[in-house]
């Protein structure tokens, strides 16, 4: 298979010119100007051509809870937001704890066709918090481990799983929660687990990632030990650095006030923040009027973080790629997320000048729950281009 995209303005992390991309057998094999292949091609004159997103962080509620999300709606929804490849979190029905759960989810994406999908295994069986005695099968396909809707209770189960995980090469991916301390501050309950992850990180060497950042004091622990050195990666969600608590919307961890979001804001433009992570939460209607926690997130993540971050002159296009493609693909260690010769041929086409209104009805995925129904904003989708051929392609 080839593809041949003409024309486009061409950006990732360290590029921003006018030109063209050929991709053969899903690989970019020659960038250039005035490429002429005997092939399908795209004319992008007007556009932008930038590495596709990769989301460390999502739900698509498959293997038990169908009826929010399953795999081919998520990755539909994926697509239509420009991600080629997604990371899921454990917290199906059943857990995910063992290598049958695993290649189920991954089994099925194959099938499905349009993403690339890595499948978390819980850090603790079944999200007990008290045994990680299943993390010894599990094998090297897994990359990630993580108890995310929960946090682990256990500071020695944790020391213990980042001891596997060290020698094992997964990456910890931690929801920092003290459920005894939520009760009380929900903010108190985020700085006191991140602080003590990066202490057991620290102490063990295991690669710590920090999920969906929130608060102002977390996010200066984790530069704090950043600075230090230490192998700690974190993210923040699109709606933690677009919203603030008079927006009244439930999620976990909860949106938080202005300061917060204008930290957030700066970390990221000091290049402290590795990724964007949508925690592509969807659920049902009557879950969330139930008081379900979460946001249908990963259709409008891309045009709610140009819009917030670029639009407003936070931060530079590159760098914003930067953190939706380079860093996540880095972390995951794929063979994504840059427009260089080599590296697969998953590219996402965006009109930038391009202004719309967020109509949750024409989302993809099953879960119709976001904050930003009827917001404006810029950045759509045209096109989204997996291994050279095209999986969304927009009116």
């Amino acid at each position: 298979m080839e593809l041949l995209i003409k024309n486009g303005r061409v950006i990732d992390w360290a590029s921003d010119f006018v030109g063209d991309i050929y991709i053969k057998d899903g690989i970019i094999k020659e960038i250039g100007h005035n490429l002429d292949k005997n092939c399908e091609a795209i004319d992008a004159k007007g556009y932008t051509v930038m590495p596709s997103f990769v989301d460390l962080h999502s739900h698509f509620r498959d293997p038990g809870l169908e009826y929010k999300e399953d795999i081919e709606t998520g990755s539909k929804a994926a697509v239509r937001g420009g991600y080629t490849a997604v990371n899921l979190m454990g917290n199906t029905k059943p857990i995910c704890s063992d290598m049958e759960t695993v290649n189920y989810v991954t089994g099925k994406a194959k099938k499905v066709g349009l993403i690339d999908v890595h499948q978390t295994v819980s850090i603790t069986r079944d999200l007990h918090g008290k045994d990680i005695s299943h993390l010894s099968d599990i094998d090297d396909s897994v990359k990630c481990i993580s108890d995310d809707g929960k946090g682990v209770y256990s500071g020695k189960i944790m020391a213990d799983a980042m001891m596997v995980a060290k020698k094992r090469n997964f990456v910890v991916m931690s929801h920092a929660e003290d459920e005894e301390i939520t009760p009380i501050s929900t903010r108190l309950s985020e700085n006191m687990m991140t602080s003590r992850d990066i202490a057991l990180a620290k102490f063990t060497g295991a690669h710590l990632h920090l999920s969906h950042v929130s608060t102002k004091e977390a996010m200066k622990d984790i530069i704090d030990a950043k600075k230090e050195g230490f192998n700690i990666t974190c993210e923040v969600t699109p709606h933690h650095i677009a919203l603030t608590g008079e927006d009244k919307y439930k999620v976990n961890p909860p949106i938080r006030e202005q300061e917060d979001v204008d930290y957030l804001i700066k970390a990221i433009h000091d290049g402290y923040v590795d990724a964007i992570g949508t925690d592509h939460a969807p659920h049902t209607k009557e879950d969330k009027e139930k008081g379900a926690c979460g946001i249908s997130g990963i259709e409008t993540s891309f045009s709610v973080c140009y819009t917030k971050l670029v639009k407003e002159g936070n931060l530079t296009i590159n760098n914003l790629s930067k953190i939706m493609s380079k860093n996540p693909s880095e972390i995951l260690r794929l063979n994504k997320g840059r427009v260089a010769i080599g590296y697969d041929g998953d590219l996402v086409i965006v009109d930038l000048n391009n202004k719309y209104t967020v109509d949750s009805k024409d989302f993809q995925s099953k879960g119709k729950n976001t904050p930003f129904d009827s917001m404006e904003v810029y950045g759509s989708v045209i096109r989204t281009i997996k291994s050279g051929k095209t999986v969304f392609q927009g009116i």
